[in-house]
């Protein structure tokens, strides 16, 4: 993880932004069990981001086997938190399985910085 030399605002607004926001409702369905689909999750947080004057890029990466993503929080006061890059596996060495790791991995790296719960909680046991 990286961050700007202070961080003193982007916390300030995190606090508020994590005190308004509600998990989202998790709708999709895979058989491991059900998550947030992307969209859902962008759609609950973008209003409360803004708000608090925060927004976010996130970048993939990787070498097609190996799909990276890396989320870059950003304050209007130029205050920024940037994560380590997510790594995951693509199911398929293809467009599609490039396009659905990227997909999976944004939901979880936005999810995890911004302090969201995404998944149904099975206390580790399908890990």
């Amino acid at each position: 993880m990286r961050m700007s030399e202070s961080i003193k605002n982007i916390a300030t607004s995190l606090v508020a932004f994590q005190g308004e926001v509600k998990d989202p409702s998790k709708d999709g369905k895979a058989n491991y069990g059900k998550y947030v689909q992307l969209d859902a999750l962008l759609e609950v947080i973008r209003p409360a981001l803004s708000k608090q004057g925060l927004s976010f890029l996130q970048f993939p990466g990787g070498d097609g086997q190996v799909i990276t993503i890396t989320t870059l929080l950003m304050h209007t006061s130029g205050e920024w938190i940037e994560s380590d890059p997510f790594g995951l596996k693509a199911q398929k060495v293809d467009p599609q399985g490039a396009g659905s790791a990227v997909t999976y991995g944004r939901r979880y790296s936005l999810s995890s910085v911004l302090g969201l719960a995404w998944d149904e909680d099975d206390d580790g046991n399908k890990a």
